[in-house]
């Protein structure tokens, strides 16, 4: 066959008419081009089978359902609601919302990451989108997703200075994404004197023997804490004060408790004996620029932790077994105790701070005067503490899973409204071309004159009415669409 092509296509040949040899040799590559065909789908067939699926079908059904789905935007990605829990590591919250369902309809998708592992770009249209960075099991990972809510489980601000998740925050509440606890709480508890100063009216409307709040001082910086003790008694001729007052209101009755900054789960608290160690803490505050507050010492019998998670009231009595003063620090025994009346209204006049709490803590101590003092309260970054920890773990699981329905549901009966709005002027256009007493073109009505009998008239019919578009006929539309489009994209 090769000779003969060669032969013919030598110009010094005898001419050949045009298309003589054209299909020469074709059907033997379509029996080739056939078997191999014919091969291949076996062999997918066999990949198939063993990969426990069943064989593909026809491409026609697929290509114009795909086609159709990338016109109305129905995909089933849309199937699922993202979850983004704050937190650490230590604690997989995936398998809390395994095999839940937002209105029996959307699944639950958790991307679990720290403050310091995102990033975020927030807008009024598309909403909020993050960027994680992050390494999981060796491995540097980095990917984008866009949540429908979060659960902060991860205090606002860390241990160091640049550690401060505040623009975050205000980037969540400028999505709109919704939150336990709300953004506003997790925002107003990034400064522990600033939820101390609600306290302070919690104390002043209960009074002391029913909110027993401990006695503070707070410092806005080091200047008033750093104050010459042999000068206490001179005067102040420009001001005309006593400087042995000033030093009364600055000096605290010792020992005290000294805590600076931003401190929490034990960290940044110091115990002061005297007046010199006082001195060199404030030189300590001098040079880390922050804030200090100061509170008495009270030598206590153990802590009192009570809890709230959306409707579980739970109390703890936390006794240190290693001697430190501080309960939260080193080794502890903790032991459920029984919800008093008291401390019952401890945590729900704290539950309503800031626009309400649903996961909150009171902190207090009992002394061996057998009194109780509140010393602080935290938000949803609350350690859980117990033998129960796991039980609490899914009360929050259960808390942010109702909130989701309620935030899934707020949003589609926004935009059901929005879309039923849009549809009114549509929809009373239809009514009023299908009225009775709406005129149409031809018919004569009580305004319009009787033609002359003398003029040749032309008889008028009424054109066919105008089609109204129902509801379930947009259905049959768009079904129709679909097996138009699959049989010709099937004929291919």
């Amino acid at each position: 066959m090769n000779f003969l092509r060669r032969r013919f296509s030598d110009t010094s040949a005898t001419i050949i008419p045009n298309g003589y040899f054209q299909n020469l040799g074709s059907e033997d590559n379509r029996d080739k081009e056939q078997q191999l065909r014919e091969k291949e789908k076996e062999q997918r067939d066999r990949e198939q089978k063993a990969m426990g699926g069943q064989p593909p079908g026809p491409m026609r059904q697929d290509i114009g359902v795909g086609f159709l789905s990338s016109l109305t935007g129905r995909t089933n990605k849309g199937k699922e609601k993202v979850l983004l829990v704050i937190d650490d590591q230590h604690t997989s919250w995936a398998k809390y919302f395994r095999g839940k369902k937002i209105h029996g309809e959307f699944d639950i998708r958790v991307e679990q990451c720290e403050f310091a592992e995102i990033n975020l770009a927030s807008c009024t249209e598309t909403g909020t989108t993050i960027d994680f960075k992050g390494v999981r099991q060796g491995q540097k990972v980095v990917r984008s997703f866009k949540p429908d809510f979060v659960l902060i489980r991860q205090h606002g601000r860390g241990m160091e200075v640049q550690e401060e998740w505040r623009n975050l925050i205000i980037g969540f509440q400028f999505g709109n994404v919704g939150s336990v606890n709300s953004w506003e709480g997790i925002y107003n508890f990034m400064d522990k004197p600033w939820v101390f100063a609600q306290l302070i009216k919690l104390r002043d409307r209960h009074g002391t023997d029913k909110f027993p709040l401990i006695d503070q001082a707070f410092y806005p910086n080091h200047k008033e804490m750093k104050l010459d003790h042999s000068n206490c008694t001179t005067w102040t001729l420009r001001s005309g004060q006593f400087r042995a007052h000033l030093m009364q209101l600055s000096q605290p009755k010792f020992p005290v408790v000294v805590k600076i900054g931003h401190a929490h789960n034990g960290m940044g608290k110091v115990r002061v004996e005297g007046h010199s160690d006082f001195q060199d803490i404030a030189s300590v505050v001098a040079i880390t620029n922050c804030y200090a507050t100061t509170e008495s010492f009270i030598d206590s019998k153990y802590d009192i932790r009570v809890q709230k998670i959306g409707s579980n009231y739970k109390a703890f009595m936390r006794t240190s077994v290693s001697g430190n003063w501080k309960a939260n620090t080193g080794s502890s025994a903790v032991e459920q105790i029984a919800m008093t009346e008291q401390f019952k209204l401890w945590v729900d006049e704290c539950s309503e701070l800031f626009g309400g709490l649903d996961i909150v803590s009171v902190e207090a101590i009992h002394g061996k005067d057998s009194k109780n003092y509140i010393i602080e309260v935290n938000d949803s970054s609350m350690q859980l503490i117990g033998e129960n920890q796991e039980e609490d773990r899914k009360h929050i699981a259960e808390l942010v899973l109702q909130k989701m329905n309620a935030c899934v549901m707020h949003r589609t009966g926004s935009a059901t409204m929005l879309t039923s709005a849009s549809s009114l002027p549509n929809l009373q256009r239809t009514s009023q071309s299908n009225s009775p007493n709406t005129s149409k073109v031809g018919t004569p009505t009580s305004n319009q004159k009787p033609a002359l009998s003398g003029t040749p008239t032309k008889t008028q019919s009424n054109p066919p009415p105008l089609p109204t578009l129902d509801l379930h006929d947009e259905e049959d539309t768009l079904t129709n669409l679909k097996k138009t489009f699959a049989t010709i994209f099937g004929d291919i």
